[in-house]
């Protein structure tokens, strides 16, 4: 495996930012909050989240196609069809048995569940439809995506709770180092904003209660940040060989040079208080990358807005990078994408990589005196050959990706 690249060949993007990537693109580099009151929350105690906005599934997909699909699965698709055409590939031509599929996501479809309980309690288990469990299990996101695209080789959903999409996305970097597939399709997709979802991370007390200033809760490194705003979308990237994209002419928009996994063991709900769990992923994955701390110029946090995690993952970055890289955190603009973010947040940083440019953190109007960090409060044009995206999830689970210029 020792010298083998993987390339990042396609992007797909569906967030509360917008369809695809342009627009994902534009709205966080622009800094504007998508946040705001959702009816569908009218009877929680916090009402806020980050939905995507205009999205038709029966316009994207089709139909029939789409009312047998929770909408974790439509993002998803759809996400997935621009990162294939970004590719320049085409599902009719590939040998589908060297295609995988490793998405992730946290909880699978819990709308669908909330839809059909209701439908058990009040009329009948006769009345139950037959698609719950297809449209409801957290496999069926890869499952369906092979489908659709005619993906026959490896197929897999993991979750790592909000960490899930970059681990599907190191996952399937280690497939194609290991040749057990050519291409693979990866990334996260979630739609976890329900009412008793959402009333369970309420009382968790995760969540912003700033409803009085809805566009300004999710605000990372702040020292009035007070918990995450719920998101829901997809980020899909096409993955291969180095080798293989330029042989057949691809344009290859970044490299996945590094990857590290670790648990904390330390606590079901919050992250260890030194960020040491994080720290060993981030020296995995620059171990894996042959590159120190020194070389990255550019870290997309997790940076949730929540107290514990910010500050946990601000002394992490200190302690670790002694050349003071750019550090933002798009989830002021998106909300928390949940085991979608990672993977959204990876395509951001390809971007960054690509372009030259890190984008704001929204809301960021005092940084926390208790974090050391530069933190981008504008989007901000610079070099960017080595960057990190980290991820970290309930449990303790910690995933971080090392992306380099092609």
């Amino acid at each position: 495996m020792a010298g083998i690249d993987v390339a990042v060949t396609g992007l797909g993007l569906v967030t509360p930012a917008g369809i695809g990537v342009a627009a994902s693109w534009a709205g966080v580099c622009d800094g504007r909050p998508t946040a705001a009151l959702d009816p569908v929350l009218d009877r929680n105690p916090v009402r806020i989240s980050c939905r995507v906005p205009g999205f038709d599934a029966a316009e994207l997909l089709g139909g029939r196609r789409a009312h047998r699909l929770d909408p974790f699965t439509q993002f998803a698709l759809v996400a997935a069809r621009e990162a294939i055409a970004d590719a320049g590939l085409d599902p009719q031509t590939w040998d589908g048995a060297r295609v995988g599929v490793v998405l992730g996501c946290a909880d699978g479809g819990p709308g669908t569940v909330e839809a059909q309980h209701r439908v058990l309690v009040e009329q009948s288990a006769a009345r139950v439809s037959p698609l719950l469990l297809p449209m409801q299990l957290p496999n069926m996101l890869a499952g369906q995506t092979a489908i659709e695209f005619g993906a026959t080789g490896p197929n897999l959903v993991v979750a790592t709770a909000c960490a899930s999409g970059a681990t599907a996305i190191g996952t399937a970097r280690d497939l194609l180092l290991l040749d057990r597939c050519d291409i693979v399709i990866a990334g996260g997709s979630e739609a976890m904003i329900t009412p008793l979802v959402m009333a369970g991370f309420a009382q968790m007390g995760a969540l912003s209660r700033r409803q009085d200033d809805p566009a300004g809760a999710s605000r990372p490194f702040d020292v009035d940040r007070d918990g995450f705003v719920a998101g829901e979308g997809a980020g899909v990237v096409v993955l291969e060989r180095a080798a293989d994209a330029r042989a057949r002419g691809a344009r290859i928009r970044a490299r996945i040079a590094g990857y590290g996994a670790t648990a904390d063991a330390h606590h079901m709900t919050t992250p260890h208080p030194a960020g040491l769990g994080i720290e060993s992923a981030v020296r995995a994955a620059l171990a894996d990358a042959g590159a120190g701390p020194g070389d990255v110029r550019h870290v997309n946090a997790h940076g949730t807005s929540t107290p514990l995690n910010d500050l946990a993952e601000a002394r992490m970055i200190r302690r670790v990078f002694t050349d003071d890289p750019l550090v933002t955190s798009t989830k002021g603009v998106t909300g928390h994408l949940l085991g979608a973010a990672g993977a959204v947040e990876a395509v951001f940083t390809v971007l960054s990589v690509e372009q030259g440019v890190v984008p704001p953190t929204a809301n960021l109007r005092t940084l926390d005196p208790e974090m050391e960090i530069k933190v981008a409060t504008s989007a901000t044009g610079t070099r960017v050959e080595f960057a990190l995206s980290s991820s970290l999830g309930f449990g303790g689970q910690n995933a971080v990706l090392a992306i380099a210029a092609a």
